[in-house]
C-alpha cells in the first residue's frame, strides 16, 4: 500500500477537522475575508495614486476593515466555543502563536501605520511605501491562511491548487463591494458620473472570475465518491448553493447597474454587500458538508476504485 493509499484509509487529522463548522465560525472567516479585500483593494489604490484624496476616504474602509479582521480574534480572546483558535492559536492558553497568526498581528503595523501617514493626498512617498506593504502583508495572510483546515479537507478532494486563488477573489470581491459601499456614501458616485463605471465593471469582472473559480471548486468537491454518493449530494446541496450563488453574484451584480441610477442607490450598495456576506457564508458551509462525508463512504469508494 502506498502513502496516498493509506492516507485515504487513514484519520487525516484531529477530530475538530472532520466535524462540520458551525455558521458563526464561516460568517467570521467571510468577514475576514472582506477584511483583508479592503486593506489589501485600499492599499493597491493608494499606492497607485488612483484613490480619493479625503482623509475620511481612507481612514472609513481602513477602520471597517479593521473590524472586520479583529472580529474573530475578539472572539478567540474570550476563548468562546465558536471560534476556540485564530489562524490555529489557541489564546490564552500558554500555547505560543502559529506563525500564519503571527503574520496576521504583523499585517496590523502597516495599517496602523497607514492610517497615521494619509493626510488627504496620496502623494507622499512614505504613504506610498506603507500603503504597498499592506497590500503584500494582506495578500500573504490570504495565501497562508488557504492551508487552514478548509485546505485539509479540499486536498482530499483534489481541489486544494484552487483554494489560494478562490480566497483571493473572495476577498477581493467582498472587500470591493465595501470599499464601493465606502465610497459611495462618502462620495457623490450617484447619476451618469464616468466616475462609477471603474468601479462597475472591476467588480463584475470579480463577480465572474469568483464564479468561475467557485464552480469549478463545486464541480470537483462532488467527484471522487460514488455515483450514488455523488448524487445524493447534488440533490441535497445543490438547490442551496444556487441560493448562495444568487447571494453572491446575482444580486450585488444587479445592485452595481441600479445604485447610481436610483433614488435608494446607497442602501442597494450596502444590501449588495451584505448579501455577499450571507451567501457567502452559506456557500462555505456547504462545502465544509460537502467535504465531511463519512469515513466508511470513503473507504467504500476507495475499494470499488481499486477493483
Amino acid at each position: 500500500m502506498d502513502i496516498s493509499q493509506k492516507s485515504l484509509q487513514e484519520p487525516s487529522g484531529p477530530e475538530l477537522e472532520t466535524m462540520p463548522v458551525g455558521l458563526t465560525s464561516m460568517l467570521l472567516e467571510v468577514l475576514a475575508l472582506c477584511g483583508y479585500g479592503l486593506w489589501l483593494l485600499l492599499g493597491l489604490a493608494l499606492g497607485l495614486g488612483v484613490y480619493s484624496g479625503g482623509r475620511g476616504d481612507v481612514l472609513v474602509p481602513l477602520v471597517l476593515g479593521c473590524l472586520f479582521v479583529s472580529a474573530g480574534l475578539i472572539v478567540a480572546c474570550l476563548r468562546l466555543r465558536l471560534m476556540p483558535d485564530w489562524h490555529g492559536w489557541l489564546i490564552g492558553n500558554g500555547h505560543r502563536p502559529t506563525r500564519e497568526a503571527v503574520l496576521a498581528l504583523a499585517t496590523y503595523l502597516p495599517m496602523f501605520g497607514l492610517a497615521g501617514l494619509v493626510r488627504g493626498n496620496d502623494t507622499f512617498w512614505a504613504t506610498r511605501l506603507t500603503a504597498i506593504v499592506l497590500v503584500l502583508c494582506s495578500l500573504s495572510c490570504l495565501i497562508i491562511s488557504a492551508n487552514g483546515y478548509r485546505a485539509r479537507r479540499l486536498a482530499r478532494a483534489g481541489v486544494i491548487m484552487q483554494i489560494p486563488l478562490s480566497r483571493v477573489l473572495s476577498a477581493c470581491y467582498g472587500g470591493g463591494l465595501w470599499l464601493w459601499v465606502c465610497a459611495i456614501f462618502q462620495d457623490d458616485l450617484l447619476g451618469a458620473d464616468a466616475a462609477r463605471w471603474p468601479w462597475v465593471v472591476g467588480l463584475l469582472l470579480l463577480a465572474l472570475l469568483l464564479g468561475l473559480a467557485d464552480g469549478l471548486g463545486w464541480q470537483q468537491s462532488l467527484r471522487y465518491p460514488s455515483p450514488d454518493e455523488r448524487r445524493r449530494h447534488t440533490q441535497d446541496l445543490q438547490p442551496q448553493r444556487f441560493l448562495a450563488a444568487a447571494l453572491i453574484c446575482a444580486v450585488p451584480c444587479t445592485s452595481l447597474l441600479l445604485a447610481p441610477v436610483t433614488a435608494w442607490g446607497r442602501w442597494l450598495a450596502l444590501a449588495a454587500a451584505i448579501a455577499y456576506v450571507a451567501g457567502k457564508t452559506m456557500e462555505l458551509r456547504l462545502y465544509d458538508v460537502a467535504f465531511t462525508r463519512p469515513a466508511e463512504s470513503d473507504a467504500l469508494w476507495w475499494q470499488n476504485r481499486t477493483r
